[in-house]
């Protein structure tokens, strides 16, 4: 019996492919458990006030620079494998833009506020210009998911995978209302979680997308 060596062993260019869109698929759980794990046990933070990016304050904020540059880096790399894909490139595309929001959010901090790192007003921060940096690289990446998803809902509609287009839809409706939401009520418990909701949404349309990618949409 013979056996086609491309068979045992795909051509290079889907093994790099597929290895790109593992990062999509590694991303969320790394960003989740991390935030996660932080805001269990850094003291003064309370996660039905504070939003994620303020743990980059304080002694241990390198660690929450580090996930959003990490991630971001791993969401880009993602996004390089959609391209490779029958996709298109403007889904692709935004999905890159929002790993470069991730990226620039953690390279940018937020300003402290609502009295978090301790001793820190209760109210919101006096925005410095890294603190606006943050808040503009974060909130172009976050709208760039929200234009990725509808794409993704298009193309996807286009060739008849309707459940695939309506949770990449409804998935980018989600986020951008718990995003107007922090922006309109930044330190409301219910803003506050309504964000966290959308985010853990988010990072699972993008897990969810990759993991199909990787199994069905890599030319050869």
């Amino acid at each position: 019996m013979h056996f086609s060596t491309a068979a045992v062993c795909p051509p290079l260019r889907v093994r790099v492919t597929r290895s790109l869109l593992g990062y999509g698929v590694l991303a969320g759980p790394l960003y989740v458990v991390t935030a996660a794990v932080q805001a269990g046990v850094t003291t003064g933070y309370d996660p039905l006030r504070h939003d994620v990016s303020l743990l980059a304050n304080g002694g241990a904020g390198w660690i929450q620079t580090a996930n959003f540059v990490v991630t971001g880096l791993m969401v880009a790399a993602a996004a390089v494998g959609m391209a490779r894909t029958r996709h298109g490139l403007t889904g692709p595309v935004l999905v890159g833009g929002y790993g470069a929001g991730l990226a620039l959010a953690g390279v940018f901090p937020a300003d402290p506020a609502y009295g978090f790192p301790p001793g820190t007003p209760a109210g919101p921060a006096e925005v410095s210009w890294h603190g606006l940096a943050h808040l503009v690289a974060g909130g172009l990446g976050f709208l760039a998911l929200v234009a990725a998803c509808l794409v993704f809902a298009g193309r996807f509609a286009r060739r008849g995978q309707r459940g695939r287009a309506w949770y990449s839809a409804g998935s980018g409706v989600v986020f951008l209302a718990g995003f107007a939401g922090i922006v309109a009520g930044p330190g409301q418990v219910v803003a506050t979680v309504a964000f966290t909701v959308a985010v853990v949404v988010g990072w699972a349309w993008l897990a969810v997308v990759s993991a199909h990618l990787y199994g069905t949409e890599v030319d050869r």
